[in-house]
């Protein structure tokens, strides 16, 4: 059952104009253990042209809140509340058919591993042109055509020939270009690309997010960019959502959250990650614990079970109340301003450097 409701949560980031805007989203999945609070009060906008990264553990929600933007969810075993507004439309209440007709044209996605992604049946040229034809109408000659440009433009070798090929013929950079490729042939408004650089080599990484960002430049793409790795985002995204345990823990541009982090657990983010010429002897501070269950989801702060700092605040609000996501640059924490700035510079930002 998929139903719509106006609820209080979060609020959203300020300002008008977002091509895409989510507003205090919950999806829920019923299960034989009882109900997974997937995502639960989360708002965001982004706008043409920019990208927004959303980082976060594995379970986080990250992937589970683009999948409902695209309509690609069970309405039989899920319940989505709240509001998605693509370019004025709500996608929410929107009728499969709308979705469909949206899909790979307004808003495409490059799913995490191509091999799964992309049918072992077709070639990857019939693949491309499946949905140029769909949603424009063109010839099959033509939209093979249109394959050859965007094989050419993702950087395939030999277009012409590998256009023939099936997904296992090329290599997992290739099939992940191919899938960018899949993506773009429509020229959408707005790319989600879900972990698109995992599992590949450094090298053919680095040429994927180059090429995404020369095809932003190019049509003028909005993006979401979701992934578990902070250098990645660094490189790529104009604005950061930090997701824990379905929810938004922190935003901000992506300057602001990665020089002067406000959240514990961005904290622990960045305090466990290693540093290119770091003391290789260092040990590093992974964040200790693991990810709440999101069939029970801790109260207050969901957070409070593995953060280090809960003494800090006063009586038991980090057990006992949920803290809320302010509009703009916001963490989701109960410290005092003052508090956060003390221990990030006598705690955190030595780990950093």
């Amino acid at each position: 059952m998929t139903t719509l409701t106006k609820t209080e949560g979060d609020k959203a980031p300020s300002g008008s104009g977002a091509f895409l805007s989510v507003r205090d989203l919950r999806v829920r999945f019923s299960t034989e253990d009882g109900i997974v609070k997937a995502v639960d009060g989360l708002s965001f906008d982004v706008e043409r042209g920019k990208t927004l990264g959303i980082v976060g553990e594995s379970g986080s929600g990250k992937s589970v809140t683009n999948l409902t933007v695209l309509g690609l969810h069970n309405p039989k075993s899920t319940t989505v509340e709240g509001e998605i507004v693509l370019d004025g439309q709500d996608l929410i209440t929107a009728s499969e058919k709308e979705l469909e007709r949206l899909r790979g044209n307004k808003v495409a996605m490059i799913f995490q591993d191509p091999l799964t992604a992309l049918s072992p049946y077709y070639t990857v040229g019939r693949q491309i042109a499946e949905p140029f034809m769909k949603h424009t109408g063109a010839s099959k000659k033509e939209a093979r055509a249109r394959a050859i440009e965007m094989l050419t433009k993702v950087g395939i070798p030999q277009p012409e020939s590998r256009v023939d090929d099936y997904p296992h013929q090329f290599s997992g950079g290739m099939r992940q270009r191919a899938m960018i490729a899949m993506a773009l042939v429509c020229d959408p408004d707005l790319l989600i690309a879900d972990e698109p650089t995992t599992a590949l080599d450094v090298t053919v990484q680095a040429q994927i997010l180059d090429l995404l960002k020369d095809l932003q430049q190019e049509f003028g793409t909005a993006i979401i960019f979701i992934t578990h790795d902070l250098g990645v985002i660094s490189d790529m995204a104009d604005d950061l959502l930090v997701m824990y345990s379905g929810r938004a823990v922190e935003r901000g541009s992506v300057r602001e959250v990665l020089r002067e982090p406000k959240h514990p657990y961005t904290w622990g983010l960045l305090s466990s990650m290693p540093r290119l010429g770091g003391d290789t002897s260092q040990a590093l501070n992974p964040i200790p614990g693991s990810p709440p269950s999101l069939l029970n989801p801790p109260s207050g702060c969901p957070f409070h079970p593995r953060c280090a700092f809960t003494d800090q605040v006063s009586g038991n609000r980090c057990s006992t109340e949920r803290p809320q996501l302010g509009e703009g640059r916001a963490a989701a924490c109960h410290l005092t301003a003052e508090q956060k700035q003390t221990i990030f510079i006598d705690t955190i930002q030595p780990r950093l450097r």
